[in-house]
């Protein structure tokens, strides 16, 4: 049981000792000084392979007037407790597998720390009451927590060829890629020099304008970039280039940023939203009917379709079975156990936030990340 006490311990004590050397603010960098981070893993290797020849039974850590429990009784022998290099890793093994070698000696200092604390606590006898044995409670429920779900974890993880190969049959949709060419129209213009110049000098009549007329403004606006992505369309299925496309689209639209390259490689299925997804079922050299969304017009067109290999797609298939498995474990838990809370003392539940939309949002949406190798274009400013 006081073995699962300074688990826990050395788990704040760990979490702390590592995240305090990230606070160091940039600003204190000297002038000219690289900002590109250490390679720690090539410092650690020479270490690791030093630690790697001390013999198991070693002593790693010697204790001075803590005396060892199990040791034989002596006057002639002095107060000490001798931690070997398998009982150390042991300790390392329960509290973080893999830590890294520069943290290791941090870690020693504080379990040396956190016996000696220990055995005084004993001698005062904090090992005995109610207040002890509700913190061993919580302790032993925290680790038989984590190493249910280490369990789990592994469980997950044994995934054989045969479930992998059937995968991989049953959802060769999931594994088609395409080189795609994709040009972006933003839905509205943005307003031109001359008339942000005119708001400025006269803003007590933009004020008073009509809500009536922003309303015509803005549909005018819109009708004209529809128009414009219809017009591009017909440019882009008679062979024109795709990127000059782009470039007439943001010239319409009066953005003075430089158009972004319009090809799409390696683009999946669940790269896209819904509403685009079925791109990925054009032939090669087909161009796409104007796609609308809330954040603009989208026209594609596939360029050349691959079904990815099985090797390539191996390590993909293990982690999405591994992630499926994790999830129906852990909702198996949770619906067999369900919380019912007094709200007389706990008062009722607070309102949740907004839950993420599922999947990717559209390319070019505020807040959210365009496809892997397509930057979204950015809309009207």
């Amino acid at each position: 049981m006081t073995r699962y006490g300074f688990v826990c311990l050395l788990l704040g004590a760990m979490a702390w000792g590592q995240a305090a050397p990230k606070t160091a603010p940039a600003a204190q960098k000297p002038a000219g000084q690289s900002a590109t981070a250490p390679n720690t893993g090539a410092a650690e290797a020479p270490q690791e392979a030093e630690a790697s020849k001390v013999p198991p039974d070693a002593p790693v850590i010697t204790i001075k007037g803590l005396c060892d429990q199990s040791a034989p009784k002596s006057p002639a022998l002095e107060c000490r407790t001798v931690i070997t290099r398998a009982q150390f890793e042991q300790v390392v093994e329960a509290v973080q597998p893999n830590m890294p070698a520069r943290v290791r000696r941090q870690f020693a200092t504080r379990y040396a720390s956190a016996l000696a604390m220990s055995k005084k606590a004993e001698e005062l006898g904090l090992d005995k009451g109610p207040s002890y044995e509700e913190h061993m409670k919580l302790a032993r429920i925290q680790v038989l927590a984590t190493e249910f779900n280490k369990a789990m974890q592994e469980k997950a993880s044994q995934i054989t060829d045969k479930e992998i190969e059937d995968y991989y049959k049953s959802n060769q949709d999931k594994f088609e890629e395409v080189e795609a060419n994709r040009i972006y129209i933003p839905k509205a213009q943005q307003p031109s020099a001359e008339q942000d110049k005119g708001d400025d000098k006269d803003k007590d009549k933009e004020k008073k304008a009509s809500e009536e007329e922003q309303q015509k403004r803005a549909q005018a606006s819109e009708e004209t970039m529809k128009k414009e992505a219809d017009k591009l369309r017909v440019r882009a299925a008679a062979g024109e280039d795709f990127n000059k496309l782009q470039e007439a689209a943001y010239q319409v639209a009066g953005i003075k940023s430089s158009a972004p390259n319009t090809t799409m490689s390696k683009l999946r299925r669940n790269m896209l939203p819904p509403s685009q997804a079925f791109v990925l079922d054009l032939k090669a050299g087909e161009v796409s009917q104007v796609i609308s969304d809330q954040s603009g017009y989208f026209i594609y067109k596939v360029v050349s379709k691959q079904i990815v290999p099985l090797d390539q797609a191996r390590e993909e298939i293990k982690g999405t079975l591994r992630s499926q498995r994790l999830q129906e474990e852990m909702k198996e838990v949770q619906e067999s156990s369900t919380p019912v809370l007094d709200e007389a003392y706990f008062g009722p539940e607070m309102p949740r936030g907004p839950m993420p939309p599922r999947g990717p949002m559209p390319p070019g949406a505020p807040g959210t990340p365009p496809p892997a190798s397509a930057p979204a274009p950015p809309g009207p400013k």
